[in-house]
């Protein structure tokens, strides 16, 4: 169930609501983990159960490494590979069974398993819990219930953020509900579902249309380009904008994941404003431990290829995607080294179109189907694929879809935002922005509402991770 959709809209959402804020205190985790295991029930009714099953693997491990001090490490061992077990099977069987086919020659058949949705995001979260127990940075959680409550949360449960245990182990018990909460998370979450179906499902449309014709340019190949990395920003971060707006009427404050990455002047920059909390994971469950930066160049070069490889293994099963992982890996790695000096000492533009461009031809790989439609993408750009600069169809498709393209680079800067905190400044107008809010928010509401109604086309690009 897509949160931009009708039936979460106006039939699980409100049911949901007038539940949770109905019933006492002590029963308010009840509720959320019955409504999370029925949101999930109604996309996956056979994978619940390995949700269910990988729930009580997470609970049983930590209260055995609570117990029993001295074998910690085995059961934080066999914690992690009983998940990434069931991650590598759902996720990974068939790209390890076909590379092995090609390899070999042989004929192994594929397993084609249905990939569970939102398995790369509990997986991480439950790895969060059992290893931050391990090391005893938080205490076991015997209550199963709060446990499943925080894996199944439906808000973040699909596509992230991913919530660690330790940022929210102390609301799981006790946590507040305000006015003030619930307000400030109606109004992110319709923030949220604006960017994704007025901004981000535009931009998907303009992408098909490109991937589809055989009529490209060489300016087409340039707004294709361009226009995938707004679409995959605005979806990505408008998921994120409407779980930590129900995380905060739920009573939840759950990190930011986004912080207007493509104002960055340099890559390390970008990625410490782009997907936060999959950065902050790996960072701190796989780059640490393997020793960080505290270590002599060539370990320090192992560390940064092994976290970017896996994480862009962790994005899909592909060789794109490694490759993907890899690019960032070198490229951090080279800024780590002695880029980054350069770029600081260089004008700002210079960074931001060094960063721009980049990122650019990373989407293009992200979202191709292969290495090889990758490269004719890219070279497609500068003309090597025999196209004209421009076509009729180029300056069709570019004047009906040039408003939302501008609205599109302007709302991924922060300048309607500092725009609006700046007029808020002013006493008088504070109050007359403090009315037209609200009245601005069901409006969006309600325009967000007649393009579902109206609109078949709502995919959602994380959903595959």
């Amino acid at each position: 169930m897509l949160f931009s959709s009708i039936n979460f809209l106006y039939y699980f959402l409100p049911c949901v609501l007038i539940l949770y804020f109905l019933v006492p205190t002590k029963y308010k985790n009840s509720i959320l983990l019955i409504s999370s295991l029925s949101f999930y029930f109604y996309g996956e009714p056979i994978y619940i159960l390995v949700m269910l099953a990988a729930i009580v693997s997470s609970y049983i491990h930590g209260i055995l490494i609570n117990k029993y001090p001295k074998h910690k490490k085995i059961f934080l061992i066999s914690s992690i590979i009983i998940s990434l077990g069931a991650l590598g099977l759902f996720k990974y069987s068939n790209f390890a069974i076909t590379n092995i086919n090609q390899l070999l020659g042989t004929n192994i058949k594929l397993l084609n398993l249905a990939l569970p949705i939102g398995i790369s995001f509990y997986t991480f979260q439950i790895l969060s819990y059992v290893i931050d127990v391990y090391k005893g940075k938080v205490p076991v959680q015997k209550n199963i219930i709060k446990l499943a409550t925080y894996v199944s949360l439906f808000p973040q449960l699909i596509a992230g953020p991913i919530v660690r245990y330790i940022d929210v182990e102390k609301e799981l018990t006790n946590r507040e509900h305000t006015f003030e909460n619930f307000s400030t998370g109606i109004t992110r979450f319709c923030i949220g579902i604006a960017k994704k179906v007025l901004i981000a499902n535009q931009l998907g449309e303009l992408c098909q249309i490109f991937l589809q014709t055989d009529e490209k340019s060489i300016l087409f190949y340039w707004i294709y380009g361009i226009s995938f990395s707004l679409q995959i920003y605005f979806d990505f971060s408008a998921y994120s904008d409407m779980a930590i707006g129900l995380g905060k009427i739920f009573g939840f404050h759950f990190l930011e994941n986004f912080n207007y990455p493509y104002i960055s002047k340099s890559i390390t920059e970008f990625w410490r404003r782009w997907h936060i909390s999959l950065g902050t994971w790996f960072k701190d469950y796989v780059y640490i431990p393997l020793g960080g930066n505290r270590v002599g160049k060539l370990k320090l070069i192992r560390n940064i290829l092994v976290v970017w490889m896996l994480t862009g293994f962790w994005h899909g099963a592909e060789w794109t995607f490694i490759f993907w992982g890899l690019l960032f890996g070198i490229l951090l790695m080279i800024e780590k080294l002695f880029l980054l000096n350069k770029l600081e000492k260089a004008p700002k533009i210079v960074g931001h179109i060094y960063v721009l461009f980049i990122i650019m031809i990373s989407f293009i790989i992200f979202n191709a189907g292969s290495i090889g439609e990758a490269i004719n993408q890219i070279v497609g750009l500068f003309g090597a694929n025999g196209e004209t600069f421009i076509n009729h169809y180029t300056v069709y498709y570019l004047k009906n879809y040039l408003v939302i393209f501008v609205i599109a680079i302007i709302g991924a800067t922060p300048f309607v935002k500092n725009a609006i905190n700046h007029v808020k400044e002013n006493g008088k107008i504070r109050k007359i922005v403090n009315i037209l809010e609200p009245i601005t928010v069901v409006v969006l509401l309600l325009v967000v509402t007649a393009y579902l109604v109206d609109s078949s086309y709502n995919p959602f690009l994380y959903f595959r991770f």
